[in-house]
């Protein structure tokens, strides 16, 4: 399967962002809207990548820039399957005389929408876009014969698993945890299980690899698995490779497990956001130790 990165910026004046109208484009399709979006050159970083774009295409001055989020999809292209991955930046711009758009040749023409207003209903996207401003905007986009639509269930908003791992020590007694809920956000299951010695990098992954399989043995076809794990996520998420020799098997053994799902995808949260699988991973230990 193809793989694609791509960064994408969620540029931002209050609580509007940009989005952007290419000035050239295959004839026998519509013009159509998409966020600003760039690949990364070779030695950059993604952050230096979407900041080139900012300068180079628009001629605006970032002033803030913060990771917003990483997702994963799957589009299909030419009857060919390939797996999307978007790094996606909020970016405040310097709001003042001397910092107006723009457009390199690149571009036709822009606007900055609301992040609660109906976009869809009066803007046709591009289909990667749709499907980022979907899960962003808490809908998802997908195309049905050649056009964008709406509502559709994606990984974004279907059904959601938290994951976490615990270690006391560091290789220590160390535990799982899980949780799962519906797409509707209805509470279906959670459990834990001891797994013996090993460091919180292992308990991690296990981890997320029992959610896999809680995720098989319910039959979800589309799921997104959340950790506060954030090297775990970017590793899943293709950001950074695995070379550790002690996560690699498990790390091969997920790889496996998700070929079971059509869409898929990998999010981090803080700490405070995975209380409950948290509990249930040191629950886990307690158990094994008859606390």
């Amino acid at each position: 399967m193809k793989q694609k990165i791509r960064i994408a910026g969620m540029i931002r004046k209050a609580d509007h962002f940009l989005v952007l109208k290419k000035n050239k484009g295959r004839a026998d399709i519509s013009t159509v809207w998409e966020l600003p979006v760039c690949k990364i050159r070779v030695g950059e970083q993604p952050e230096e990548a979407i900041a080139r774009l900012v300068d180079e295409d628009l001629s605006l001055t970032v002033k803030k820039m913060k990771i917003r989020d990483v997702i994963t999809f799957t589009e299909y292209e030419d009857a060919s399957k390939i797996y999307s991955l978007y790094i996606i930046y909020d970016i405040d711009v310097e709001d003042n005389e001397a910092n107006k758009i723009e457009l390199s040749d690149k571009y036709s023409s822009y606007k900055f929408l609301g992040f609660n207003d109906d976009i869809f209903s009066n803007l046709s996207f591009e289909e990667a876009s749709a499907t980022v401003l979907g899960i962003e905007l808490g809908k998802t986009g997908n195309r049905q014969n050649g056009e964008v639509t709406v509502g559709l269930r994606g990984a974004a908003n279907g059904p959601i698993i938290y994951t976490d791992g615990a270690s006391r020590g560091n290789p220590g007694p160390s535990g799982i945890g899980y949780v799962v809920y519906s797409e509707e956000g209805q509470e279906l299951k959670r459990g834990g299980e001891f797994i013996g010695f090993a460091t919180s990098r292992v308990a991690e992954y296990y981890a997320l690899k029992e959610g896999c399989e809680q995720a098989i043995e319910l039959g979800f076809r589309t799921v997104r698995f959340v950790s506060d794990n954030l090297m775990m996520v970017n590793q899943m998420n293709g950001i950074y490779q695995v070379k550790n020799n002690d996560i690699l098997p498990i790390y091969n053994d997920i790889n496996r497990l998700i070929q079971s799902f059509d869409t898929v995808a990998f999010t981090h949260v803080k700490r405070e956001r995975n209380i409950i699988a948290d509990s249930e991973a040191n629950k886990a230990i307690d158990r094994h130790f008859g606390s």
